[in-house]
């Protein structure tokens, strides 16, 4: 029986996993190629024949997905398999379109099938899309279990921007390991939080090996979700956050449609700054498609750590990159703190530094904000020279990380934190009390 061809569309992270879990070590599969996107300077690599097998002893190329067509007429490719998430049900039906016209088969795996399983507990903390408030509520989770006397181990999705070998599987235990992995600024919002209260946080490529370990040292395990993206282990408790504050995003983009109808607990979040008629819109349309599943109401609110640098200044508002590019989101915490102290925003435009003007170029929406953008150490300096460049009174840093540790900023700066704060019943701990 002849090989099938497969090139899977990715953006380091998702792909590879789906190539690990369903095509490693298959003799009537030949994975040709990667293709990637949405973040920069991840295509031109390879996936190297220590994760890829015997069967692909120099690896496989990983080109960008705009030669997507000419791979598959040049290799004759029988089926794409789309491989990465926090994009709209209409993209992903233009991209099969594409693939579709060239005659290969256009796949998409499902979210069952590519879970590995657990010996230990999962609680798995997904959401609809980019910035709904993840990060915060898998630290809810965390305090939660910790304080019911849990050991527990985060497991985060990946971000291998690279080394591949290197990175294959990473354990944080303390911020020094940040530098020893050499992590990107989108890493280290993920991970700092987590360290600072003492949590060990398992990444990379190979997600096996990843949870075989993490099981060693973890009475539960705690899928922390990238993206919209659906779990890499198999949950016994799924728990998926939305935002209001886009509300209908829940029921249009992929796969986080996948995830609110997977879901065992829903977070309606951010209801402090959501309209009413938009939290409504949302509960109906969870109503729709999962009403068995419990919702937790909850809030995020900012906390600033010296107002009166603020207030009333005209300010530079820095937030989480991801959020503000593919997750299409308009503000922050960073525009929420300087709305609250009645700051002024400056507009980052005219002083944009290299790659960072190419993001504004790739996503025009962000406007008056500066995404912390940093996948590498030349980005760093371009963002570290976009703020420094920018005439302001002060800078506002909603990114989860302390951008203090990895740039010098010129002008006086002061961090805004979020936490996750439930309202009323059920809360986290009435569900977590109930798992345990």
């Amino acid at each position: 029986m002849p090989q099938r061809k497969v090139i899977i569309m990715g953006a380091a992270g998702r792909d590879f996993h789906n190539y690990l879990v369903r095509f490693k070590n298959r003799s009537d599969v030949n994975v040709v190629a990667f293709t990637a996107t949405q973040i920069p300077n991840i295509e031109g690599r390879v996936f190297p024949a220590e994760l890829a097998g015997e069967q692909y002893p120099n690896g496989i190329p990983i080109y960008h997905e705009s030669e997507l067509p000419s791979l598959i007429e040049q290799h004759s490719v029988d089926e794409v398999v789309f491989s990465y998430s926090d994009v709209s049900h209409e993209y992903v039906q233009h991209k099969a379109a594409l693939v579709t016209s060239t005659g290969a088969d256009f796949v998409l795996l499902s979210a069952q099938n590519t879970m590995l399983r657990s010996s230990k507990p999962v609680v798995a903390i997904c959401a609809v899309r980019t910035g709904c408030g993840k990060s915060q509520t898998t630290r809810r989770v965390a305090q939660i279990l910790k304080n019911m006397g849990k050991k527990l181990v985060v497991a985060r999705h990946p971000m291998p921007y690279g080394d591949l070998v290197a990175q294959r599987c990473q354990r944080f235990a303390d911020y020094s390991d940040l530098d020893k992995y050499h992590c990107t600024i989108e890493e280290r919002e993920e991970y700092e939080p987590h360290l600072a209260m003492g949590t060990i946080v398992y990444a990379g490529v190979d997600y096996e090996e990843i949870l075989r370990q993490a099981e060693q040292e973890a009475d539960v395990v705690i899928w922390d979700g990238g993206n919209n993206d659906t779990p890499f282990f198999k949950p016994d408790l799924h728990i998926v956050v939305t935002d209001p504050l886009r509300p209908g995003h829940e029921l249009t983009y992929y796969p986080g449609e996948t995830n609110l109808r997977m879901a065992d607990v829903i977070v309606v979040n951010k209801q402090d700054t959501a309209s009413l008629p938009d939290i409504e819109r949302v509960r109906q349309n969870i109503a729709t498609v999962n009403p068995n599943a419990v919702v937790v109401d909850a809030v995020s609110p900012i906390f600033v750590e010296d107002p009166e640098v603020i207030r009333g200044k005209r300010v530079l508002a820095v937030e989480d990159g991801p959020t503000l590019t593919h997750g299409e989101m308009r503000f922050g915490a960073a525009v929420v703190a300087a709305q609250k102290f009645g700051a002024v925003l400056v507009d980052p435009r005219p002083y944009l530094a290299g790659s960072i003007q190419e993001t504004y170029d790739t996503y025009p929406h962000i406007g008056t904000l500066l995404p912390a953008m940093g996948y590498g150490e030349k980005q760093i300096k371009d963002l570290e020279a976009t703020i420094n460049r920018t005439e302001c009174d002060a800078v506002i840093i909603g990114t989860p990380i302390d951008l203090g540790r990895l740039i010098d900023i010129n002008k006086p700066a002061v961090r805004v934190t979020y936490e996750l704060q439930e309202i009323g019943r059920p809360g986290l701990e009435d569900v977590l009390q109930k798992f345990a």
